[in-house]
């Protein structure tokens, strides 16, 4: 693992001031000097960062190698950022080419596009094979850990999408910036994402609805000692 280096190590003001300060701002300091002003930057945006990068991967730590390589990239050629799109877009951007790299370099995935295709890459049996008891599904944990679980189960091209769009709550604008495409394709690739998501969640709702209110043995016990207690009563 990479990790950030070549920053000065003194005290940063991380006070209110600096924590209303506009990106813009924030990286007119690091310009001038104030190096370790570039650590709130990277703690304003690192679960969107995170995020894009986790979307393409599909691994916590390969995400988080990438996006620590993007911020070193980023930090590197800061004097590139030109205020044309939003600081965050551009992070964004730079830590979806450096995940995109990583698959290239893997040989897991040749453009951004691969597996867009409605059903390619996707597997609903195996994305919902994790067997979950009725009390589980009821927790939301659960819930989100089966709702990540179809969702790392998508195309990369829906997946990504999605992630930025209705995880993260990136504009259409942002999310076609950061991935270089069409806004039209954006909304067409969240439509068929949702879409995929409600037949795979309904599938495994499906499955476990017999299941459901499940008459418990201890249940059972409980119910049928209280009942025999009042007739020998």
């Amino acid at each position: 693992m990479v990790y950030f280096s070549g920053v000065t190590t003194s005290p940063e003001p991380m006070g209110h001031t600096a924590s209303v300060e506009s990106d813009e701002a924030l990286v007119a300091r690091v310009l001038g000097g104030e190096t370790a002003v570039f650590e709130l930057l990277m703690r304003r945006h690192n679960r969107r960062v995170f995020r894009a990068a986790r979307a393409i991967l599909r691994n916590d730590t390969e995400a988080e190698d990438a996006m620590q390589e993007a911020y070193v990239a980023a930090f590197t050629h800061l004097r590139d950022f030109a205020g044309r799109a939003r600081f965050s877009t551009w992070l964004v951007r730079i830590a979806v080419h450096e995940a995109l790299g990583r698959l290239r370099k893997s040989k897991r995935l040749t453009s951004l596009d691969d597996g867009e295709s409605e059903g390619a890459d996707y597997d609903q049996e195996s994305s919902m094979s994790t067997a979950r008891s009725p009390e589980d599904a009821a927790s939301d944990v659960e819930v989100r850990a089966l709702l990540e679980t179809a969702v790392d189960a998508l195309p990369i091209a829906f997946r990504t999408v999605f992630v930025m769009r209705a995880v993260e709550e990136m504009t259409v604008g942002e999310v076609a910036e950061a991935l270089e495409i069409p806004e039209e394709t954006v909304r067409t690739r969240l439509h068929r994402a949702r879409g995929l998501l409600r037949d795979a969640l309904a599938q495994r709702l499906d499955a476990a609805a017999p299941s459901a209110f499940d008459f418990h043995l201890s249940r059972c016990d409980r119910v049928v000692d209280a009942v025999l207690k009042r007739i020998r009563q």
